[in-house]
């Protein structure tokens, strides 16, 4: 059976607290009326510093910057600002545990390198200035309280067992870790290892749903499959799917073409999970509805596993991907034939 820990982070609250900080509109929208303990108050230098910070991650590289932050500083086991004050100093140990983990590529880790100044500024400054005894008081005893309410009942869900069942092989651990935050709205975020971060204002359903989806991530060795790789990056020919990378709120993520393969895979995954499991949205509502209807190839995936009763046969998920592929059914031009068929 699937164990779980589920406990707060004050290190990942602080990473997806730079949401607020920036004061990006996006996260005013979830949030809108959070109260910023520094609005108006920082001197003009750490102004300065979170809006380039702002600037480079999120304008310039449409990264989130809250959840790019959180996996980053997973790679470190310090909770503390000063701990990752000291890991932006001096970034050797976490280049070296990042670089173990699916996560790492250089052109990443060189944006982060660029952020360095920034990082240290804003960090010191909100040591400096309390945030953490802020967190403490005013934010900390709504996730206890919170994590008192989810814990009863979890024991009986045994995600990990759907997970390998639907990929086809072992995951490296029989544990989830759930952190629970308060400022990581609208995200669920994986970070490093069988962890994952979720919201206290989610219904219980949603830590299910979400922790079958976060374990699944990546549910492919991307990097290192040529062959896999070929297939996605044929898919830049769809101009059905092409339009929904290129033309939708880059606040969502899923800005690539592989970045949205990946997510539709899981996505499909994560619907038949939560089926089993009693815990699933409709499946046409949930994808009409989520992240401005992007989700089509993760529809055309769906349809197919239903069609064929997925995984009766074992397969591991990435030879499914391939053998569909190369029998016509889930090519470049189909796509929207899927999303029609479901939507008819």
């Amino acid at each position: 059976m699937t164990k779980w820990k589920i406990e707060p982070s004050f290190k990942y609250d602080l990473c997806c607290f730079m949401n607020i900080l920036t004061a990006d509109p996006y996260y005013k929208e979830h949030y809108p009326n959070e109260l910023n303990p520094y609005e108006n108050k920082m001197p003009p230098e750490v102004q300065n510093a979170v809006t380039s910070l702002h600037k480079k991650l999120k304008l310039d590289n449409e990264i989130i910057i809250s959840a790019w932050l959180c996996l980053y500083f997973s790679a470190i086991d310090g909770e503390e600002l000063g701990d990752l004050i000291d890991a932006v100093k001096d970034p050797a140990e976490l280049k070296t545990n990042f670089m173990k983990t699916p996560y790492y590529d250089e052109e990443s880790w060189g944006i982060f390198i660029s952020v360095k100044d920034e990082l240290l500024q804003i960090f010191q400054y909100l040591k400096d200035n309390g945030f953490k005894e802020y967190w403490t008081e005013n934010i900390k005893p709504k996730i206890v309280k919170r994590i008192e309410a989810e814990k009863q009942g979890l024991d009986k869900y045994d995600v990990i067992a759907q997970n390998e069942m639907l990929l086809g092989f072992k995951l490296p651990s029989d544990t989830i870790t759930v952190y629970m935050l308060y400022y990581n709205r609208p995200h669920g975020i994986k970070i490093t290892g069988m962890r994952f971060l979720t919201s206290i204002a989610w219904p219980f359903k949603i830590t299910i749903r979400t922790s079958a989806h976060e374990m699944m991530h990546p549910p492919y060795d991307y990097k290192n499959d040529a062959e896999l790789r070929g297939v996605i990056e044929s898919f830049s020919k769809d101009e059905f799917v092409m339009d929904k990378v290129n033309n939708h709120n880059k606040s969502l993520g899923y800005n690539t073409l592989d970045g949205l393969f990946e997510e539709d895979c899981v996505q499909s995954l994560d619907q038949m999970i939560n089926e089993n499991l009693g815990v699933s949205n409709d499946a046409r509502k949930r994808w009409q509805e989520s992240d401005e209807g992007i989700h089509v190839l993760a529809i055309a995936l769906y349809q197919i596993m239903k069609e064929e009763n997925y995984n009766s046969r074992g397969e591991v998920f990435r030879d499914f991907i391939i053998r569909i592929y190369k029998e016509g059914r889930f090519t470049p031009g189909k796509i929207k034939e899927y999303y029609d068929k479901f939507y008819k």
